[in-house]
């Protein structure tokens, strides 16, 4: 419903300063306080069935008992308002629930704050220097625990009967458990669909991997319905070629290229960083794999005596790595790439970085699951290039792909 201009102008008639609409005792402070009591008096009214004063209300069983008082927390600072009461405790208001304490979204704001990894002190901060709010840390960390049954049902929901592409990487996080802090490993799946879309398949954290950890996982991912996979992603994570294989015999597991660059590149000094990477780029973009190990002895010869694991690192991985060179390069630049999964952890390891360590596996949870739940609302797009890919995905497993 349009407000009327007039009334408008009425309203701001005594208002010069834009402080005076939005500060601390501004017009939009008053009106949403005389707003919020006129609703409730509607509320009561419409409860006991008559209106204030009305004689139809005599002996009608109820009737209005004063009022209570109660401090709302908004975007615009506190507001005290008077909530009607009935003889019976019968009335609850609707506009302002019972416990309510906050008005216009407080929750979404602090939640969202927090999926961008603030700390519960840097929102109390924030809430008072924008809001002139007090909110405890404790109240915060109630507010965002709200998330834990969200975050058990969506790790048991139903997935996909096929993810064309399983892509499966690991973080490093610092955890209190059992009165010590330790390093702990937060495993995260992303599935693209026969979309092209990206979908975190779910989050799994542990001390030690190993070949009965992953066995558990793929299990996992199999109960939830996954009923193929055609290529599975992985950074060198021990035991999980094996525990895939298991569960689902016809996939491909390929070692993600990225990482084995990323970690070559550890060994190397700043200044030939960019002349390695070129020539390794020539090891993973050959046109087949015969071709593939010539570039890597070429690669051996030229920088073996300063650098040897590199070479070392790349054969003993060899297996795993030359897999995707066998397809063609609609589906090479798809798997090698990795874009779906570094750019996700690129901006989680943002959010844990302001986290010296955290409480417990609980705490790692919300934070990465409201972290996740933010950042796939911008996946609206299928991946590049993947129709493409996946006409080759139909020529190359035409009774797996369903039409």
């Amino acid at each position: 419903m349009a407000i009327k201009k007039e009334l408008i102008k009425e309203l701001l008639k005594d208002y010069k300063n834009p402080k005076d609409l939005l500060g601390k005792n501004g017009l939009l402070k008053e009106l949403t306080k005389s707003l919020v009591e006129t609703a409730l008096e509607s509320e009561i009214t419409q409860n006991l069935g008559y209106e204030k004063n009305d004689p139809s209300g005599y002996n009608s069983g109820n009737s209005r008992n004063g009022k209570s008082k109660k401090t709302l927390k908004t975007d615009h600072g506190n507001i005290d308002i008077e909530i009607p009461r009935d003889r019976n405790s019968d009335f609850e208001p609707e506009i302002i629930k019972k416990r309510q304490t906050r008005f216009d979204g407080f929750d979404d704001k602090i939640i969202s704050m927090y999926s961008r990894g603030m700390t519960t002190r840097d929102i109390t901060a924030h809430l008072k220097d924008i809001y002139q709010i007090d909110v405890s840390a404790d109240f915060i960390s109630k507010v965002t625990d709200s998330v834990h049954e969200k975050v058990k049902e969506w790790q048991n929901r139903p997935l996909e009967k096929i993810y064309p592409i399983v892509y499966l990487d690991c973080l490093v996080v610092k955890v209190r458990d059992e009165g010590r802090i330790i390093n702990k490993s937060v495993f995260i799946a992303i599935g693209i669909t026969l979309d092209g879309l990206k979908d975190v398949l779910g989050l799994w954290i542990e001390k030690n991997e190993g070949a009965k950890f992953w066995l558990s996982v793929i299990t996992e991912l199999k109960n939830r319905g996954i009923e193929d996979i055609y290529l599975a992603c992985v950074d060198g994570l021990k035991g999980f070629p094996e525990a895939i294989n298991s569960i689902y015999p016809k996939t491909e597991v390929q070692l993600c290229i990225v990482h084995m660059v990323r970690n070559s590149l550890r060994f190397v000094s700043y200044k030939v960083r960019k002349e390695i990477a070129k020539d390794l780029k020539l090891i993973y973009q050959a046109v087949n794999a015969e071709m593939a190990e010539k570039a890597l002895n070429d690669f051996s010869k030229k920088w073996d005596d300063k650098y040897p694991m590199i070479s070392r690192s790349w054969r003993s991985n060899w297996d795993k790595i030359i897999p995707f060179l066998a397809f063609p390069d609609d589906i090479r630049r798809v798997i090698y790439t990795t874009n779906a999964i570094e750019s996700l952890n690129m901006t989680i390891r943002k959010v844990i970085k302001n986290r010296a360590s955290f409480p417990n596996d609980a705490a790692v949870f919300k934070l990465l699951y409201l972290s996740l739940e933010r950042i796939s609302k911008k996946w609206t797009m299928p991946i590049k290039e993947w129709g493409c890919a996946l006409n080759q995905f139909a020529i190359l497993y035409k009774e797996r792909v369903p039409v």
